[in-house]
């Protein structure tokens, strides 16, 4: 998660915590079987959460976690690892549904009251989902923010966990096979994701981000999340910056690579 974690003790904690999510739901699903073995667990349940502990391994150990910290490349691939795809692959497992399934009764309707409380309605409306998920984009990666963050342990580590929290959040709002709190139509769940790909889609005329080099002298390639890896030399002089005035290449204000 953070340089402190890409190796030593830290590799060791992650790998534990991600050893022991994976003996807990395998734990869990055995338990469920055995109470109810004409219900059984779905294995594909099983599949899908170890699919997602294997992605979050990926970004969180080396070789790609010590890259986050010195490409932006590398940062992207992490942040979509932590933030889309594993989420995506955790919350398909169902892991509400088997802890319901192996809890008591009188525990079960704990775990219901709480799901039905107020503090879990809110965050699980897809609105505030979508505004965690993806509304927070624009205050990291536009603002000094980013910068702190990187340059702190203990900020990259909380960034990552946010990642991963609020993209559970959302793929369980909209895909969950958990039972939600509040949860919309098909119609509606499809407008939110419409609007949650429409946030993510790259646009090169995006402003540069205060604090970060002059774009003019920089390589701009899209990346899927809509921000732009930077820090990489020009390597070609036809596309510039369009807030860097003429290209030299083209002739043209706005710099926009040939044949666009």
């Amino acid at each position: 998660m953070c340089e402190s974690t890409t190796g030593g003790l830290g590799t060791v904690l992650t790998v534990l915590v991600l050893v022991c999510a994976a003996g807990a739901y395998l734990f869990a699903a055995r338990r469920a079987r055995r109470r109810n073995p004409s219900r059984g667990w779905n294995r594909w349940r099983v599949v899908c959460w170890t699919a997602g502990l294997a992605l979050l391994a990926v970004a969180l150990l080396p070789p790609l976690a010590p890259a986050a910290h010195t490409d932006f490349r590398g940062h992207m691939a992490q942040h979509m690892l932590i933030g889309m795809y594993a989420p995506l692959a955790l919350v398909l497992a169902a892991p509400v549904t088997l802890l319901l399934r192996v809890l008591s009764p009188a525990r079960v309707r704990r775990v219901s009251a709480v799901l039905h409380s107020p503090p879990v309605r809110v965050p699980a409306h897809p609105a505030v989902a979508l505004a965690l998920s993806t509304g927070t984009l624009g205050a990291l990666y536009f603002t000094p923010l980013y910068d702190t963050a990187v340059g702190h342990p203990v900020g990259h580590w909380l960034m990552d966990v946010h990642f991963l929290v609020s993209g559970c959040l959302f793929a369980y709002v909209i895909a969950g096979p958990d039972p939600a709190p509040v949860r919309p139509g098909v119609p509606a769940r499809l407008v939110y994701l419409g609007l949650a790909i429409a946030a993510k889609i790259p646009d090169p005329w995006f402003p540069p981000r205060a604090g970060t080099a002059d774009p003019c002298h920089l390589h701009i390639s899209p990346l899927p999340h809509g921000r732009f890896g930077r820090g990489q030399p020009v390597q070609s002089p036809s596309w510039r910056h369009p807030h860097c005035g003429r290209s030299s290449g083209t002739g043209r204000r706005g710099g926009r690579p040939p044949g666009s």
